[in-house]
């Protein structure tokens, strides 16, 4: 992408993008962008460098819910793009696919481990690129900057447990739930004490 001007200057664009009206509008507004700015300074002085979200989502291929196929993607999207840009299909990367007869569940992590080596290796030593934006060589570093994936497959990455008493994953052991008597369910409550004082649903 660095080949390209055009594409050189997109990646830059959370760094020459304006100040922040107080409002979570790109990553970069988030306070996790920040703290690795603040955190590793080699890699957040240097605009240039990636932060991907890595996107792990099954599908169904032939939309037939009762095949027994099951197919993972796993793709890299990249955080330093505009919000109109990040989402275009040619900025995603597909890195994988999981394709057998069940999901992969907790043996995701089997087949993400070459994709985690490759990535820390980039972290850690990066790769010499040229910028056609800026006609020079620099040192090219990524990092995942965050996952994308709904609520089970989070548990599957993490190896949190997201079923029973204390599901959350913030809260712990101080989230709140009633174990229903003749379902067995459990039904998570409380949402609102997180709400401020003044907000409407409160």
């Amino acid at each position: 992408m660095y080949a390209n001007g055009d594409d050189a200057k997109n990646l830059t664009w959370h760094a020459h993008s304006g100040k922040s009206n107080g409002f979570l509008q790109h990553p970069d507004d988030s306070s996790q962008w920040k703290a690795i700015d603040r955190l590793y300074l080699d890699f957040g002085d240097e605009p240039k460098n990636l932060r991907l979200g890595l996107y792990l989502d099954g599908m169904n291929s032939f939309r037939n819910l009762s095949t027994n196929h099951s197919s993972w993607l796993v793709l890299l999207l990249i955080c330093n793009l505009s919000p109109w840009l990040c989402i275009m299909k040619k900025y995603i990367m597909l890195c994988m696919m999981v394709a057998g007869p069940r999901q992969p569940r907790n043996d995701i992590n089997v087949y993400l481990s070459p994709l985690i080596e490759d990535l820390r290796r980039f972290l850690e030593d990066g790769i010499d690129v040229w910028d056609e934006n800026l006609h020079k060589t620099f040192r090219l570093r990524e990092m995942v900057f965050c996952t994308i994936s709904y609520f089970p497959a989070y548990g599957n990455l993490s190896g949190y447990n997201v079923k029973g008493h204390h599901a959350c994953p913030i809260c712990e052991k101080n989230t709140s739930f009633i174990q229903l008597k003749h379902g067995k369910k459990v039904v998570y409550t409380r949402h609102r004490r997180f709400l401020k004082h003044y907000h409407p649903y409160q």
